[in-house]
């Protein structure tokens, strides 16, 4: 699934060929994702320019004079920026045509994505209404955290992957953090002393914006059809490397689920 470094590398690659571009047609091939794509968008969105292209949390928010329009990727969606001309693919659903002789193409085999439109702020839009704070703002620091987390007994692995405590902090990011903090990923929440709370939000800020940080050295392409410019690489110390070599001490990497979800740790560095 799509994470915030990824949702982040997609907005920047996309923006420079959205800011101040003319919507000229909409075309939806399949209204069928997880909400309905709304019946009215071609005509909401048709001779309307974009002024802005943000992130809020995992959603890309597209504003143009008459509202915003609030896209996910969902499990398995992506954004191409290609010629209008070009053939769409089996999954390619959703299509902004420009006035410069491109499209911005959603495509998304799983179909789990979301293009909603609202008239209204979109921050106060049911789906982003009740998100927390951005991990690399300042509003999220270690006294949020300390704060959020007293009289919790939440693993602290599943808390910080809770959207309403702070959005975006998914779970391999949880993971890595966690390995860069030291703390295993069960450890109840309302146990970590302030000191800690400093270290993992620390964690969260380096590990996510190293992995933006790559994606923006190595996703610069958005523009072929073919998915190739993809999400990219990571680097990850712990993540995906059960019974491996724990970079720090050497120990086999353990997993276990929390929360429902394959989580990763070193038994000996983090406690």
């Amino acid at each position: 699934m799509p994470e915030l470094p990824e949702i982040e590398t997609t907005l920047r690659g996309i923006e420079p060929h959205l800011l101040d571009q003319t919507i000229t047609k909409v075309i939806v091939r399949n209204r069928k994702l997880r909400w309905p794509v709304p019946s009215q968008l071609a005509s909401e969105l048709r001779q309307q320019t974009v002024r802005t292209v943000k992130r809020r949390g995992k959603y890309l928010l597209l504003s143009v004079d008459k509202g915003t329009l609030i896209l996910h990727l969902g499990m398995s969606g992506s954004l191409r920026i290609l010629p209008v001309d070009s053939a769409p693919q089996k999954h390619d659903h959703v299509e902004l045509q420009l006035a410069s002789g491109q499209c911005l193409r959603l495509r998304d085999p799983r179909r789990f994505g979301a293009v909603l439109w609202t008239r209204r702020d979109p921050l106060k839009h049911r789906l982003l209404a009740a998100l927390g704070p951005e991990p690399l703002l300042s509003e999220f620091d270690n006294d949020y955290l300390y704060t959020h987390s007293r009289g919790r007994k939440q693993a602290i692995k599943s808390f910080i992957m809770d959207s309403k405590i702070v959005v975006g902090v998914g779970n391999i990011y949880a993971s890595e953090a966690l390995f860069m903090a030291g703390i295993h990923p069960q450890r109840a929440a309302g146990r970590l002393s302030q000191k800690r709370c400093a270290q993992l939000t620390s964690a969260i800020k380096k590990v996510l914006a190293a992995a933006i940080r790559q994606g923006g050295t190595t996703l610069r392409d958005f523009t072929h059809s073919d998915g190739s410019a993809g999400y990219f690489k990571q680097q990850l110390k712990v993540y995906g490397r059960a019974g491996q070599a724990c970079p720090n001490c050497k120990q086999p990497i353990r997993q276990q689920t929390i929360g429902q979800r394959a989580s990763y740790y070193c038994p000996q560095c983090q406690t």
